[in-house]
């Protein structure tokens, strides 16, 4: 047997044609339905290959996602064929997903039969001959760039003891980096679409959702709605027809959970997605996936084809009466099509504009009809708590947020990737047990939270544990996933600027509070750092003040007046910074000084003249003859000309350049 969908024999009868509800327990456990020793190898042994239990020749494993693909992974995969083929070695090589340490990218993992499999980090393409000569043909350790052992022999750390894992639950996360993503078989063999097997054969819609009611599972797309209570509503409708959308549309700058599910383990979230339609009584759904994620959609169109073929999706799956159909449905991009309803705008074919609720899409959504609405991580999550069951992921979690939340490490932090969490974690370690704290030991200055729509939070906030309400409590949100730490040298003014001139941007324009607001909210960040001078007239400088008096009170009538919620979050980054960052904005203002030299305008530029030589450097550079002085003497800025480029204090080598 090559793969679960051929017949072990002619007493097998599972094909789309003919489909056996028992298809999926024989592939995990068969054969059932007859007794012959000849076909009970070949399905058990075809199980003990993908799951690398049973291989002859050494397995070597690359990390194919796409920050692996970034780092030069596709490369190295080259080169490693290339040195097999070489030294005449024979070994089998797979491609996985990212397995979360985006940071020590490419990652290749190697298995000899018998043997627990390794993992090496930053493997480059110069690399490879003395990996494959270590590993392969002197069968040792190649120390150098070992990163962990998948078990506990050969002298080898744990992986699980590395300190970036050591604190992690990998839940949703799992089969990520582990299994081959783009082999149904593989995700078959380690236990893939039992959950569903399950629903199918001995649950009632209802029962599921009241399993996910007592989960206490919540919705991991930012809003945090009781997904159970969700499934619940929807599943009481009356209708002729309902549909079950994916969110996958993951627009928030800094994250990126959804993309590396979805390229690591597109199975997980289809299967996911068809427990929810079994439970609501939905026949077909969509994933609406952004364009920007091309390895993404493309393992899922591979995902969504294969399920076909094997019959697990289509009509009658697996003899149960039960039919779904899945389509991809390309975003272009816009922000706020993540708002649930400018989603199903865009996939009616319309323009992606939110409209006013209710009716909520659970009674009235897309094509007028029923619809259930849940991110990618909502659904990863469901398969586990069906096989886990409610009480035990309850378990997991504070009182009122259950189970882990993935969030995307990234910013001036020493190991960023993707990291999963259980509820009630802190962000404190979060940033320093497992992001490893900041690089070159800079002091940690903020966390931003939530997106564009969360909030920038300081180190006196920093054992706020991670659920839905002690975040709001401290004027940030969950959000997607978006984790972005800060170190001090980051100008928070400047931050406030960046996440308002996206918002600004993303902006539909439907509601005048949203799209007229967010833009004076921007006008009046960007004059904060405006030099006083002869460009700038008095009427600017008065706009300033007078801005920054109305700035708290714009933000509030944004907040709550706003149609969506992307508008009512918008002046989030702005209200956190005033809440935490108070005395920078006044820095700004009134001593007209940047501590972190990030705004130009408010720097000035000097030149020690005790220590400058005179050599000229600094002259040569000046692209707008801003310094002047005869050679061998020490040279002045002229403060008119300067425009705060920073080449001459880049260039000179005797650090005689001063900057206030």
């Amino acid at each position: 047997m090559k793969d679960f969908n051929q017949l072990c024999c002619e007493k097998c009868w599972h094909t789309t044609d003919k489909p056996c509800e028992h298809f999926i327990q024989c592939c995990t456990e068969g054969p059932l339905c007859h007794h012959d020793e000849k076909c009970e190898h070949e399905i058990t042994s075809l199980r003990k290959r993908l799951k690398y239990e049973e291989h002859d020749h050494p397995i070597i494993m690359i990390g194919m996602g796409t920050c692996g693909l970034a780092s030069g992974a596709a490369k190295v995969k080259e080169a490693i064929e290339a040195e097999l083929k070489k030294l005449n070695i024979e070994a089998t090589i797979e491609g996985t997903g990212c397995i979360g340490f985006c940071a020590v990218e490419p990652i290749v993992d190697i298995k000899f039969p018998g043997k627990d499999r390794i993992s090496y980090q930053e493997i480059t393409v110069k690399d490879v001959p003395r990996l494959i000569k270590t590993t392969l043909v002197d069968k040792e350790v190649y120390k150098e760039k070992v990163l962990g052992s998948h078990g506990k022999s050969n002298g080898v750390i744990s992986l699980k003891q590395v300190p970036f894992f050591e604190h992690q639950q990998k839940i949703v996360l799992a089969n990520c980096g582990i299994v081959n993503p783009v082999s149904i078989d593989a995700y078959l063999a380690h236990g893939g679409f039992k959950a569903f097997d399950k629903v199918l054969r001995l649950m009632k819609p209802e029962e599921v959702v009241k399993e996910i009611l007592e989960s206490g599972l919540r919705g991991r797309g930012g809003g945090g709605f009781p997904t159970g209570k969700k499934w619940e509503l929807a599943a009481k409708q009356k209708s002729d027809q309902k549909y079950l959308i994916c969110n996958a549309d993951e627009g928030d700058p800094g994250a990126f959970m959804d993309r590396s599910l979805l390229e690591s383990d597109p199975y997980r979230v289809i299967e996911g997605m068809m427990i929810a339609a079994y439970a609501i009584g939905a026949t077909a759904a969509y994933i609406y996936c952004r364009a920007e994620y091309p390895l993404a959609i493309e393992r899922l169109q591979n995902s969504i084809a294969k399920c076909e073929e094997y019959g697990i999706l289509g009509d009658n799956i697996l003899n149960s009466g039960f039919s779904l159909h899945i389509k991809i449905k390309k975003g272009a991009g816009a922000f706020v099509c993540g708002e649930e309803t400018a989603l199903i705008g865009s996939i009616e074919g319309k323009r992606g504009m939110p409209k006013p609720r209710p009716p909520y899409p659970v009674a009235s959504g897309l094509f007028g009809k029923p619809t259930v609405i849940n991110n990618v991580e909502t659904y990863a999550n469901v398969p586990p708590i069906i096989m886990m069951g409610a009480q035990q992921f309850a378990k997991i979690g504070t009182a009122k947020s259950k189970g882990t939340k993935v969030f995307a490490l990234s910013g001036n932090i020493k190991n960023t990737g993707l990291v999963e969490v259980p509820m009630g974690v802190t962000l404190r370690d979060v940033v320093f047990k497992i992001g490893g704290g900041i690089p070159e030991k800079k002091e940690f200055k903020a966390v931003q939270i939530g997106g564009p729509s969360g909030g920038c939070l300081p180190e006196s906030v920093i054992d706020t544990p991670v659920d839905y309400e002690s975040l709001k409590e401290v004027g940030a949100m969950m959000g997607s996933g978006g984790f972005v730490v800060m170190d001090e040298e980051t100008c928070m003014v400047d931050v406030a600027k960046y996440f308002l001139t996206f918002i600004q941007e993303e902006s539909c324009g439907k509601c005048v509070p949203c799209r007229e607001g967010t833009k004076r909210m921007l006008e009046i960040i960007e004059r904060i750092p405006k030099r006083y001078g002869s460009d700038g007239s008095k009427l600017d400088q008065l706009q300033r003040f007078k801005g920054m008096i109305h700035l708290q009170r714009l933000a509030d009538v944004i907040r709550d007046t706003s149609l969506c919620g992307l508008g009512q979050s918008a002046p989030n980054p702005v209200l956190s910074g005033l809440r935490y960052f108070r005395h920078e904005y006044e820095e700004h203002l009134y001593d007209r000084k940047c501590s972190s030299g990030v705004c130009k305008e408010l720097l000035t530029f000097s030149i020690n003249n005790e220590v400058c030589s005179g050599c000229g450097l600094c002259v040569k550079k000046c692209s707008v003859e801003a310094i002047v002085g005869e050679k061998g003497q020490a040279h002045y800025i002229l403060d008119n000309k300067c425009i705060k480029c920073g080449m001459c204090y880049e260039i000179c080598r005797l650090d005689a350049i001063n900057i206030n």
